[in-house]
C-alpha cells in the first residue's frame, strides 16, 4: 500500500468516524427528546413527594380502619375507569 492510498484510506477512515459521531448525537438527542415526559412527570412526583405519602399514609390507616370504604372506593374507582375507558373507544 503506498503513500497515496494510505492517505486516501485514512481520510475515508476519518470521514466515517465523524459520520458515527454525527449519528450518535442525533440518535442521542432523539433519545432525550422522547424520554423528556417521562423526566418531567417524575419531576412532579419528586416534588410532591412528601404531601403524597402523608396522603397515602392517611389513607391506608382509614382504609386499615374501616375496610368497607376502602372496598367500596376501589369498586366506584375500578367502575370509573372502565366507564372512561368504553366512553373513549366509543369516541374514537
Amino acid at each position: 500500500m503506498n503513500r497515496t492510498e494510505r492517505r486516501a484510506r485514512k481520510a475515508a477512515l476519518e470521514h466515517a468516524i465523524e459520520q458515527q459521531r454525527i449519528d450518535l448525537l442525533v440518535a442521542a438527542r432523539r433519545w432525550q427528546t422522547a424520554g423528556q415526559v417521562i423526566d418531567n412527570g417524575w419531576q412532579a412526583v419528586v416534588r410532591f413527594k412528601t404531601p403524597l405519602l402523608m396522603v397515602g399514609g392517611v389513607l391506608l390507616y382509614r382504609g386499615l380502619r374501616r375496610p368497607g370504604g376502602a372496598i367500596r372506593l376501589a369498586r366506584r374507582l375500578t367502575t370509573g375507569a372502565l366507564v372512561a375507558k368504553k366512553a373513549r373507544d366509543l369516541l374514537r
